[in-house]
């Protein structure tokens, strides 16, 4: 095809779309628009996020090209290879990239934010500052993760079902040594325990240190996945850590842990009441 042939297609497109009414052609840019932000929010944070937005966009440049210089006589098979083909590179992403898929659309029906009023979500981080201070004293290891906007259900179906209230003392009895259910993650969605015992995605790559055990790992592991805040007791140093969107900062206080959990469960005031009973509840677990 020569270049002169090609600017003739591109411009009879473009004669093509200004017969369109303005308005409708706005609708449907704000739909296409809609429709892949939607999709790029879902699969952000995956394993295979990376490698299947770069698989997207080789097959929108195929395609574009394919319908451009490909109309008409010219590359009648590269046109016809390609157009078979399109299926079966579908169905090859899917299936390679089943797992993270899965987890991409479970957060379609679970997505949600930390419901319930101020004091709600300040007694939660009062009996988590509570139990860190408690386990971090005595060196027992733990693994909490805080569901926040995308859904937890997925990995919640590798634990033990608990669907209980928060309290510092559920959470010393789970992580006790020789508990049935000590030597994995636990999973707070809201004000409760939904599951313990659960399997977290460990993180893979060489920019992990080698000091870094299988819970902090893990914690990293799920904090790329989603925007949870994972709680990490090391059962070594009984030092307190927190993973939040694949970064995991070390070596914090119970004041610093306080700070970090604040910040990311929302702005909470609280009443003299409820922080001294915050004061007092950490106190005593220390």
């Amino acid at each position: 095809m020569n270049p002169d042939s090609l600017i003739e297609r591109l411009h009879q497109l473009l004669k093509r779309i200004q017969t369109y009414p303005w308005w409708v052609v706005l609708i449907e840019f704000v739909v296409i628009w809609a429709l892949v932000y939607i999709i790029l929010r879902f699969l952000h944070g995956t394993r295979g996020a990376r490698a299947i937005k770069g698989v997207a966009l080789v097959l929108i440049i195929g395609t574009l090209l394919i319908k451009v210089l490909g109309s008409g006589t010219s590359f009648e098979r590269l046109n016809f290879l390609y157009s078979n083909l399109l299926g079966y590179i579908s169905l090859a992403l899917v299936i390679v990239f089943q797992p993270e898929l899965r987890r991409a659309m479970v957060r379609l029906g679970e997505a949600r934010l930390f419901r319930g009023s101020n004091l709600r979500r300040a007694r939660v981080i009062e009996e988590l500052l509570g139990t860190v201070a408690y386990l971090s004293k005595n060196k027992i290891g733990a693994l909490i993760a805080i569901e926040r906007h995308v859904g937890l259900g997925g990995i919640i179906e590798t634990g033990t079902r608990v669907n209980a209230e928060v309290s510092k003392e559920l959470l010393n009895t789970i992580f006790w040594p020789g508990s049935a259910l000590h030597d994995m993650g636990v999973v707070v969605q809201g004000d409760r325990i939904t599951a313990a015992g659960v399997q977290f995605p460990l993180a893979e790559g060489e920019q992990f240190s080698s000091e870094l055990g299988s819970r902090h790992r893990a914690a990293i592991g799920l904090s790329q996945e989603t925007d949870s805040l994972i709680i990490v007791v090391s059962e070594e140093t009984g030092a307190i850590s927190l993973a939040e969107r694949g970064q995991l900062t070390r070596g914090l206080t119970l004041s610093g842990l306080r700070t970090l959990l604040v910040r990311g469960l929302g702005e909470i005031k609280l009443s003299d009441t409820a922080a001294n009973n915050l004061s007092s509840g950490t106190n005593q677990a220390a």
